[in-house]
């Protein structure tokens, strides 16, 4: 009598057939999500928080869709190309948020960056914790390149895989020519931004400071190219939490990072991601882990980031009513994209385990 197929054959036929099916959807099926991100980006990323009035989140969308859009697109793309989790996505979003604010707009090394802002009167904190040499605000790289792993990265990408099936949120959207398109729209978005910044600004940051953020962003990038991220790792009998507990070491970090000024700040600030990070992996490593997890933990930034964008201002001034009108259409595109993707699981069938991530 014939004996019945190994597991792993029957896995490896289904992955096939998912394979399969998925390519031959429609070119414009297949775009969608890359479009979706390509788009989400640039908006969590400047929008979300308040730092633009309603009237301007379209210009958002267009000119910064190109860098932080197509940032995202490949960080997303190398992680699913390379069959790794978020340890690779949040390293690379790490890299990308120290390539932007360092060798892109140099925010990170130009003291007189948001002078002309209403974010003026930050400058004497950041200038608090300012690094020895390198002349630049620990402060400020924690909050720009933390908004980038949380906001342009991680919480778009999260949102978007939640929408799709499991047969299509785990695999590549792209293949080579689509890679390159982005690739180019990336670089072109990011030299615009430059040449932009630099002739507003008139600043170039200093040999050094260049060199020590090149030298991070490799640093960054190699890290996450190890293959250990590509190797299954051993689950933990323990159940994962409810997924609505993920998303609270993201609030105490959220609610901790600004508790007091200068060095202990940013020490407390420090300890608190570097808790919640342990905390997730640990959880994500147990039996029960699934994509409602991984929505609430890339989400839970954002939703904090919409809540708190009534209490801030716009970076250049604006009438009551539309900077109001933008925190009100944060507030409604955040539950929108959350509560749909939450709803979209719920619906789903069993999915295919999310890995250690």
């Amino acid at each position: 009598m014939p004996s019945e197929p190994h597991p792993a054959t029957v896995d490896q036929a289904a992955t096939a057939d998912r394979t399969a099916t998925t390519d031959r959807l429609p070119l414009r099926r297949r775009l969608m999500p890359v479009i979706a991100l390509l788009l989400l980006a640039p908006w969590a990323a400047e929008c979300s928080w308040g730092g633009f009035a309603i009237d301007d989140f379209l210009p958002v969308l267009i000119f910064l869709g190109p860098m932080y859009g197509g940032a995202a697109i490949l960080i997303r793309e190398t992680a699913r190309h390379l069959g790794t989790g978020w340890p690779t996505i949040v390293l690379l979003a790490a890299a990308f948020g120290v390539l932007q604010a360092g060798l892109v707009d140099q925010s990170l090394f130009n003291p007189d960056f948001l002078d002309d802002t209403q974010y003026a009167d930050t400058r004497v904190a950041a200038e608090a914790t300012l690094v020895p040499g390198l002349e630049f605000s620990l402060r400020q790289a924690f909050d720009y390149v933390g908004n980038h792993i949380v906001l342009t990265v991680c919480a778009p990408i999260v949102l978007i895989e939640s929408f799709l099936g499991p047969d299509r949120r785990l695999r590549p959207w792209l293949g080579r020519p689509g890679l390159l398109v982005v690739s180019l729209i990336y670089l072109l978005g990011s030299l615009f931004i430059f040449s932009d910044i630099n002739a507003d600004k008139v600043f170039l940051a200093s040999p050094l400071q260049l060199t020590f953020a090149a030298l991070l962003v490799l640093a960054l990038v190699a890290t996450a190219l190890l293959p250990r991220w590509r190797r299954p790792h051993p689950r933990r009998f323990r159940r994962a939490p409810h997924p609505l507990w993920v998303g609270l070491p993201v609030v105490l970090v959220r609610l901790g990072s600004d508790l007091t000024p200068g060095w202990p700040g940013m020490a407390i600030a420090l300890a608190l991601a570097a808790a919640a990070g342990g905390m997730i992996a640990y959880w994500s490593s147990r039996d029960g882990w699934g994509q409602r997890h991984v929505l609430v933990a890339g989400t839970a930034g954002l939703v904090m980031a919409a809540a708190f964008a009534y209490l801030v201002p716009p970076y250049s001034p604006a009438s009551p009513a539309a900077a109001l009108a933008g925190d009100i259409a944060v507030t409604v595109i955040t539950v929108a994209l959350v509560g749909g993707a939450w709803w979209r699981l719920r619906r789903a069938l069993p999915s295919v385990h999310v890995g250690a991530s």
